[in-house]
């Protein structure tokens, strides 16, 4: 088969027949209707050939050829006239013809008066959305005038022609015609595929689909299904287009597929995908309600390929399996290691077959797995110097720092390293139940009270920082939180992993596409072992810098003395950072930005922003007055900002003016929101392109979107045709839960899109933050 149609039907195959399955519904026009076919006899040697094309619809010239004689007859060279020439979006320049056209067949018939031969042909529906058949072949027969009459004396004789593959089929109906591809009629043994001249060479026609994907099913045991396919060399089946169903009211429920490792393939217009070559089993555990012997019904779709041919359309096998008879014991037992199937998202379905990013790395995971472990690693670095992790340097340099005025570089090291392995440890646990179980324990741990507790905990740091104890606790009381405090900082191994688990659940819990990619190889593979390694090689990658600072703050930190002190009393000031931080996730603009200009303006006056210097003062004393002035400034413009309606910390004298006021707010999108599947399903059903975003208090990176990329005059512009919805999650309840685990997500940030058919546009989901500039770009690639 030429490539011409490997790639038309794999484009139809593309869009899973969907669209072009809606468009035969409703005005695509059957092929014999389309490309309407006359033949006539001009004499005893020579067959007129001629389609009437219909308006919006070609044929390609190339494609138009006739072969496979009847016995006793032979074909000449077809003629056909010069065609319109087109450039075709997947062939380049080719010939086309419109509206109608007239070939000539010489033939030579050496007994009776019937010629019977194939005509095949090839063309387009012309309209948008495009739509192409696929090689359509007709066999016809046409009586010739008598061998005395073959000057022309006899009238021209008609005929009508006989689809192959076709008879019977429903008018209108593509996909059953698809379904047909490579069966010929059983009246018409010829090659629809011959070149042109009777003594051409065949071409090697694809398989029909029950010879390339052989389907078998069989019971392996009482509660379990063995489905296997096999394939010619060359064929392969796609995993993420294999759907099982059992038939309906039978007693019997399909489990979770066992599928084994696949072939990481380089499709051409699905992506990177997983494929079976040659032969797949697949087991399949099932739950019974009756141990009888009966029989099930059992229902596959699936689509594959022939390596470098054509895509076959989705493909649906059903068979009988027979089932054990099992005692009330072995039915229990079989029952019990039954494992219900995961809720495949919904938009995954609607894919259109590009991949999104995470989907892309997922992939990556099913092929060379120590390249993809080491791709984690360097995923991991960069993800260190985001806003999500980065706040883990001041907490691990402060340990370090609290550990004593003569800690070791190996102290350390070893302080480091526990404070990293006790977080792997925990985000990869987190991750892998985020997988199997769609439960997200990050965001379980965002609830207010527990993040009031961290952000005490900090103030606790910061306070041992200073030195204050004494000055504000009864004795008691400041011995005992010394005590902790102390255990805390650093002073055994203990309280450094205890810092280690509570920052890797409270302090970071963004989502990005290396870890959404990871929770999603794991969920749809159900492989938690390679999965939970993944997540642990990329939490090591973004804990490497950690390890490296807090080491360094080991040796590079001064020894008791003045100077020590100093450098605690910044680490308080961080810790104090940090409390105000946490605090922001859930606490009121106003309060956040009245505390950071309460602590702003106290350690612009530690830095004695309000002492006069001496005469003699120091270029370095000079420089932290300096320090101190603006500092105690800009915590005066918070307070200031605070008081007169700002909540931007970033611009907190924005506010001041009512104009300006007004126009910091429509800067910001107006954004609908959303609860429930319900909700965005209602919206969906408007017929207008959606932008659904994910946003939660706690997610740094939603905010980071909101203020730095939504706001933004060509963002808006690109994101004027959408309806735009948000999906408030902060409460992570069972509602948000079920909105997540619909599009297979784990938690917020992600940025979703939607056409105007209602349909996800996958390739363009957002997980994480992203610049303007590109989030134009993808908007606008969505919006087509």
């Amino acid at each position: 088969m030429s490539r011409i149609a490997r790639v038309i039907l794999a484009v139809l195959a593309l869009a899973g027949l969907g669209q072009a399955q809606a468009q035969s519904d409703t005005d695509l026009l059957r092929v014999e209707d389309a490309f309407a076919l006359t033949t006539t006899a001009v004499d005893r040697n020579t067959v007129r050939l001629e389609w009437k094309i219909a308006d919006g619809y070609y044929l390609y010239r190339s494609r138009i050829k006739t072969g496979k004689p009847a016995a006793g007859l032979s074909l000449g060279s077809l003629e056909l006239p010069p065609g319109e020439q087109k450039h075709d979006e997947f062939l380049g320049e080719v010939e086309v013809y419109h509206d109608k056209v007239a070939a000539t067949q010489p033939v030579t018939l050496d007994a009776g008066d019937t010629a019977e031969f194939s005509v095949s042909i090839q063309g387009c529906h012309e309209r948008e959305p495009k739509i192409c058949y696929p090689p359509h072949a007709t066999v016809v027969k046409v009586a010739l005038p008598a061998a005395a009459a073959s000057a022309g004396s006899a009238p021209p004789a008609s005929t009508g022609t006989l689809p192959i593959g076709g008879a019977g089929a429903p008018a209108g109906d593509l996909k059953s015609a698809l379904g047909q591809l490579g069966k010929p009629a059983a009246d018409a043994p010829m090659d629809t595929g011959t070149e042109n001249t009777a003594d051409a060479g065949t071409e090697k026609l694809p398989l029909p689909p029950e010879q390339a994907f052989v389907f078998e099913t069989i019971a392996t045991g009482p509660g379990e299904l063995l489905a296997r396919w096999t394939m010619p060399k060359g064929y392969y089946l796609y995993r993420d287009k294999t759907v099982l169903s059992a038939a309906p009211g039978g007693g019997v429920t399909l489990g979770q597929p066992q599928w084994p490792a696949g072939v990481l393939h380089k499709d051409e217009h699905f992506g990177e995908v997983t494929v079976y070559f040659d032969q797949v089993e697949l087991p399949i555990t099932i739950r019974r309600e009756r141990g009888n012997a009966e029989p099930l019904k059992l229902t596959a779709e699936f689509q594959g390929c022939e390596n470098d041919g054509i895509c076959y359309p989705v493909m649906t096998r059903t068979v009988s399996v027979d089932l054990p008879a099992a005692s009330a014991e072995q039915l229990e037992a079989a029952n019990a290691r039954y494992q219900p199937i995961k809720p495949q998202p919904a938009a995954t379905a609607a894919s259109n077959g590009e991949q999104s990013e995470e989907q892309a790395l997922a992939a990556r995971l099913s092929a060379n797995r120590l390249l993809a472990l080491l791709s984690f690693f360097g995923f991991g670095l960069l993800l260190a110097f985001t806003p999500c992790v980065f706040p883990m340097v001041p907490i691990l340099s402060g340990i370090i720092a609290g550990a004593g005025p003569e800690v070791s570089t190996r102290r350390a090291f070893v302080l480091s390293l526990v404070y990293v392995l006790a977080s792997s440890i925990v985000f990869t646990i987190a991750g892998v139940v985020a997988g199997l179980a769609g439960a997200n324990l990050q965001a379980a741990f965002q609830q207010p009270w527990i993040l009031t507790a961290f952000a005490l905990l900090f103030v606790l740091l910061a306070l041992s920082m200073f030195g204050f104890y004494e000055l504000q606790l009864p004795g008691s009381l400041q011995n005992r939180l010394a005590t902790i405090s102390n255990r805390q900082q650093g002073g055994s191994l203990l309280g450094v992993a205890v810092m280690g688990v509570l920052s890797a659940l409270i302090v970071g819990p963004c989502v990005a596409p290396p870890l959404a990619a990871a929770v999603l190889y794991i969920s749809q593979t159900g492989d938690p072992l390679f999965g939970g390694i993944a997540l642990f090689v990329l939490s090591l990658g973004m804990g490497a810098p950690l390890v490296v600072a807090g080491t360094a703050a080991g040796r590079l930190l001064p020894r008791a003395g003045a100077w020590m002190d100093a450098v605690k009393a910044v680490f308080g000031v961080s810790f104090l950072a940090l409390a105000i931080w946490m605090l922001a996730r859930f606490l009121d603009p106003l309060w956040t930005m009245l505390m950071i200009g309460a602590l702003a303006v106290a350690c612009g006056v530690y830095l004695g922003a309000l002492d006069r210097l001496p005469e003699d003062a120091t270029g370095w004393r000079k420089l932290w007055k300096a320090l101190g002035v603006m500092l105690l400034i800009a915590g005066a413009a918070q307070l200031v900002g605070a008081f007169a309606g700002s909540r931007d910390p970033l611009q907190p004298l924005k506010g001041l003016s009512t104009g300006s006021g007004a126009a910091a707010r429509e800067e910001h999108l107006a954004f609908r929101t959303i609860k429930s599947v319900e909700d965005l399903q209602r919206t969906l059903a408007e017929g207008k392109p959606v932008l659904l975003d994910f946003y939660a208090d706690w997610c740094v990176s939603c905010k980071e979107m909101e203020k730095f990329t939504f706001t933004k005059p060509e963002v808006q512009t690109a994101l004027a045709g959408f309806t735009l919805l948000k999906a408030d999650v902060t409460a992570n309840d069972e509602t948000d839960q079920t909105l997540l685990k619909h599009f297979g997500l784990f938690g917020p940030p992600a940025t979703i899109f939607f056409g105007s058919d209602g349909q996800e546009r996958r390739g363009q989901r957002l997980i994480g933050f992203e610049a303007a500039d590109k989030f134009v770009a993808r908007a606008t690639k969505a919006s087509r």
